[in-house]
């Protein structure tokens, strides 16, 4: 399966609190809600045929639980297409602690994540898709298992919380293989890993 990722980022980079208040309650961070209400129909609609072309998908601990939480209990959201498509389809979870999880087609991965992620990833199929689980994608990043990141960048500067790329971290040439800015200035970037970047000799 190939391996992608979609994430919603600020422009300073932050994923953090990007819904509501009621949902991420975490870590005292006060700005959330951020990408509420932004983006027109066909960012919606990009997002919503995403989840809908997934053969499986994979989630960090803390995002699995927010997902199980609203996607998965809350009435409006299990009846959206993007709902039904995370109710029906397989569901894994990088966790040591997680052991009874209580959503429907779900596996946890214990052990060596990566190592069993790399085993999914072997396996014959279309997409299988990360969302949110900002830590779980630095790991796949820093362990070269991502084949494709999709950034949906809302034009907000929020000026703090966690960003999806650390300070310190591996750095990689991205290919762009698809760009397009809708009509509410959100931006949708599609990248290829590319190796390690050049950079310039003094």
């Amino acid at each position: 399966m190939k391996l992608t990722t979609m994430t919603q980022v600020t422009v300073d980079g932050v994923m953090q609190g990007n819904g509501p208040i009621d949902l991420d309650r975490g870590d005292g961070f006060e700005r959330r809600g951020w990408a509420m209400g932004v983006g027109d129909d066909d960012t919606r609609a990009l997002i919503t045929e995403t989840y809908r072309r997934a053969d499986a998908f994979l989630f960090g601990r803390r995002t699995y639980e927010l997902f199980a939480g609203s996607w998965g209990t809350i009435g409006e959201m299990r009846a959206h297409p993007i709902g039904v498509a995370l109710h029906d389809t397989p569901k894994y979870v990088a966790s040591s602690t997680l052991t009874a999880p209580g959503w429907a087609n779900t596996t946890v991965l214990s052990g060596d994540p990566m190592a069993a992620i790399g085993e999914l990833k072997a396996k014959p199929g279309g997409e299988l898709q990360v969302h949110g689980s900002g830590t779980l994608i630095r790991g796949l990043l820093e362990n070269d298992l991502v084949d494709e990141m999709t950034l949906i960048i809302v034009p907000v500067v929020v000026g703090q919380g966690m960003r999806l790329f650390p300070d310190s971290g591996p750095d990689i040439a991205l290919s762009l293989v698809d760009s397009r800015v809708d009509s509410k200035g959100v931006t949708t970037q599609v990248f290829r890993p590319a190796g390690r970047p050049q950079y310039a000799i003094a």
